[in-house]
């Protein structure tokens, strides 16, 4: 997208025809859904990470724990913690997948986004959604049928709150005038992903997103979903997806499905991600909650032999 080339973010992990690799946050395997999160620990792997020439590192927004759910992701805020990862981090892209938009002021996301954004050095690449725990929206007092209207208030809130100076706004939660919000990002705007259809059709996100983020489908699936949303628009607007993977020690091990991925060898990832990027996916971050291994030796592992057929991008 020619308004973000210049974002080091962006540039890092989308480009047409290409696919990139990310990692998801917490950096570890774990059972049950609470995980460790040594600071040190996931710091360390950030880093390394980054050296390896994976693009991105992603985390989700989990308000509260729902023990009924069955994972919390990683436990800190997710805006102070991407200030903590920028801050031991120097190119890698850091991404939300994703920040819940009807469960928090659309200012106060704003501000936290255009903050990190700009402490990162331009690398946030934001993806938002509309919620799914069902015990969230009565602690925040959210009717969870205005879900999608909220969805939709927030996006034209933040657009507008980072591009225009004293912007005038009347809306559900927003009655804002002869005020500004500071800092604005370098470029009047960030990267903004919608997350699955939080409540809108495949016409709406083409128009008012930046790219979309969905689950991991069956290839056929994927295909015929990510042409159909093409079509919907003339300009190049990324696709990205989560993957499960459990690394065997075995590199031709044949998959095994676990929840939304796989217990594979090396080799059919690598098989698998090109037959990804072939249907049209631009980036898929890669989840370590179910592995088995070592993570230090699973990074370590498609370092040096999966990253180099999808590295990053600068």
């Amino acid at each position: 997208m020619e308004k973000f080339k210049n974002h080091k973010g962006y540039s890092t992990v989308y480009k047409e025809n290409k696919l990139t690799l990310g990692l998801f946050f917490p950096i570890e395997s774990y059972m049950g859904d609470v995980p460790e999160m040594n600071i040190e620990k996931q710091m360390k792997l950030a880093k390394r990470a980054e050296e390896l020439k994976f693009a991105s590192l992603f985390i989700r927004d989990v308000p509260l724990r729902d023990p009924n759910f069955g994972d919390v992701g990683q436990m800190y805020d997710p805006f102070t913690y991407l200030g903590y990862v920028a801050a031991h981090t120097e190119k890698i892209a850091l991404g939300t997948g994703s920040i819940i938009l009807t469960l928090r002021h659309p200012l106060h996301v704003a501000k936290a986004a255009a903050s990190v954004d700009k402490l990162s050095g331009e690398r946030l690449i934001l993806g938002v959604a509309t919620g799914d725990r069902p015990i969230e929206f009565p602690a925040f007092t959210v009717n969870p049928e205005d879900r999608s209207e909220l969805f939709r208030e927030a996006i034209d809130v933040m657009r507008k709150a980072w591009k225009e100076h004293f912007p005038t706004i009347d809306s559900k939660r927003v009655h804002l005038s002869n005020g500004d919000l500071l800092p604005k990002p370098k470029l009047s705007d960030i990267p903004l992903m919608v997350t699955g259809h939080s409540g809108q059709s495949p016409e709406w996100i083409a128009e008012h997103s930046d790219g979309w983020i969905y689950y991991p489908r069956g290839l056929k699936f994927q295909k015929s979903l990510i042409d159909n949303w093409r079509s919907l628009t003339d300009k190049f607007k990324p696709f990205t997806q989560s993957l499960y993977i459990d690394l065997t020690e075995d590199p031709d091990h044949v998959p095994i499905p676990i929840h939304l991925g796989f217990r594979t060898g090396r080799n059919f990832v690598i098989e698998f991600l090109e037959a990804l990027q072939n249907a049209g996916v631009n980036h898929v971050i890669i989840n370590l909650k179910y592995g088995q291994r070592p993570v230090e030796e699973v990074i370590e592992e498609l370092g040096e032999f999966v990253l180099p057929h999808f590295p990053a991008l600068s």
